[in-house]
């Protein structure tokens, strides 16, 4: 993109090491979205990061203590970005810890509803030739990696959102027959779809035949192959957990999956049904810390 580091106004002593480019499959406004998400760095991208605290927020951007992998103390560092809307750009910069004085900018350009050009620029303070190189590709192969991970998150946003509008306007499903159960047992796990939501049917480690909903209520995480780990479902994208017996959130967050239809085996025939369960959609929001100035630390499982 045309447009000069005196426009940036970047610091003379910052170096750019590398530039990057690449049309992400997703609009400018879900883009802002993710951007404006600090809560997911330590999550989504838990190989590059461990943990992270907000320390303020607002519609000009926010400021967190950030922690790299492996989690030691000397990995702490306080980013800070800097949204520029008008601009369709924005800016992090580490204020302190490691890697203090470099920025980040990134540049975007909307190509269509779903699309938009991407550039980013790293500048850094290290005057020597030789060490910039053998950085160069690793926040290279660093940037890919974390757009890939974004960048199917914001489309898996863009799709159940549009499906979940559509979804109001079906009618109440049928019931769903499996058969016997000893064959289905040795199919599962198995996903289904009942009322317009998805389903994954499981045997818990005590044999008990156990149906959960695969999405997150949060911001529609995928929870289809989540392993569990005694009894509780964490979300992939934020860490955030719920009981896959009850849909109940254990992490104090409010949040509660779609009630799971009911599963029945019948006395005789030994044939398993999902029924409609009927129950009132509850109630399904909680409390997000993606716009409050708490502490967002990665969840422990």
């Amino acid at each position: 993109m045309n447009i000069g580091r005196e426009s940036l106004r970047v610091a003379p002593a910052l170096a750019l090491t590398v530039t990057y480019n690449r049309e992400i499959r997703a609009g400018i406004k879900r883009i802002w979205e993710n951007v404006f998400d600090w809560e997911h760095l330590p999550i989504l991208h838990e190989t590059h990061f461990n943990a992270v605290e907000l320390l303020d927020i607002g519609s000009w951007g926010w400021r967190v203590a950030l922690t790299k992998q492996p989690g030691t103390p000397d990995r702490r560092m306080v980013l800070e970005l800097q949204a520029d809307r008008a601009n369709a750009r924005y800016r992090v910069q580490t204020l302190a810890g490691d890697g203090a004085g470099t920025e980040i900018w990134t540049l975007m350009e909307p190509k269509g509803p779903h699309r938009t050009a991407v550039e980013v620029r790293y500048y850094l303070p290290e005057p020597r030739p030789e060490k910039l190189i053998a950085l160069a590709e690793t926040y290279r192969c660093s940037c890919a990696r974390l757009w890939d991970e974004d960048e199917a998150m914001m489309m898996r946003r863009e799709a159940l959102t549009a499906r979940a509008a559509t979804a109001r306007n079906l009618t109440a499903s049928a019931i769903l027959h499996f058969g016997a159960l000893s064959e289905l047992r040795q199919r599962l796990p198995i996903l289904v779809e009942l009322d317009g939501e998805e389903f994954r049917i499981l045997t818990t480690e005590d044999g008990t035949l156990l149906v959960h909903a695969t999405t997150c209520p949060h911001w529609l995480g995928p929870l289809a192959e989540v392993e569990p780990e005694h009894g509780i479902l964490r979300c992939p994208w934020h860490g955030y957990r719920f009981d896959m017996r009850t849909g109940d959130s254990v992490d104090g967050r409010g949040y509660r999956l779609a009630p799971a239809p009911l599963v029945t085996v019948h006395p005789v025939t030994g044939e398993v049904s999902l029924f409609p369960t009927g129950e009132p959609d509850r109630p399904r929001s909680g409390n997000s810390t993606v716009k409050s100035p708490i502490s967002g630390r990665k969840a422990q499982t």
